[in-house]
């Protein structure tokens, strides 16, 4: 075929899990060890692609999401590639606003805590994500308000984005499980 990488992943998405938008693409590594699958040498190149949250394609039969934490036994090295991929997605958390591609257009704060903590394998503080994400000036206010829950209450505010590029907004940060210290040069709040 007369395609570039970008585009055979984004068409074999397609045609075998029909996922047919992608918020977010980039090369995760190459991954060339001699001995990482039997028999004759395979050099594989890895991407990372974040599928939109609102995103519910049609499946084959042999073919399921799985949470990062339990994931089935899997073929050759292919296990390491899926933690290599959460690792640089909590990287690219802490410095960019790649968050965008994990949301829906519109979200509460406690939605894309859940989404963050998620994507970091740690709770993350939905105060404190907001805080950070505002003082970077990545999300605006809606105007609008979620539905009440089953408890009611307060309806909790919109927010969305304000863009929807890649851009890095804080080359000195760096998101950290509570606990862990301070990164030289951030504030290690999460």
């Amino acid at each position: 075929m007369d395609e570039d990488v970008e585009s055979s992943i984004r068409r074999q998405l397609a045609e075998k899990v029909d996922v047919r938008q992608l918020s977010h693409v980039e090369q995760l590594a190459v991954f060339s060890a001699p001995d990482r699958v039997p028999g004759p040498r395979v050099v594989a190149t890895a991407f990372l692609g974040l599928v939109p949250s609102d995103v519910d394609p049609e499946r084959p039969a042999d073919t399921e999401w799985h949470c990062v934490e339990k994931l089935p036994a899997m073929a050759f090295d292919h296990a390491s590639i899926v933690h290599r991929a959460r690792h640089r997605l909590g990287s690219k958390l802490s410095y960019t606003n790649v968050g965008f591609a994990l949301a829906p257009p519109e979200f509460t704060i406690s939605l894309l805590r859940d989404h963050y903590s998620a994507a970091l394998g740690y709770r993350v503080s939905a105060t404190n994500l907001q805080r950070v994400l505002s003082r970077r000036l990545l999300l605006e206010p809606t105007g609008g308000t979620a539905p009440p829950g089953p408890s009611g209450g307060r309806p909790a505010a919109l927010f969305r984005f304000s863009a929807k590029a890649i851009l890095v907004t804080d080359p000195f940060a760096v998101l950290r499980p509570p606990g862990s210290g301070r990164p030289a040069g951030g504030s290690g709040t999460t």
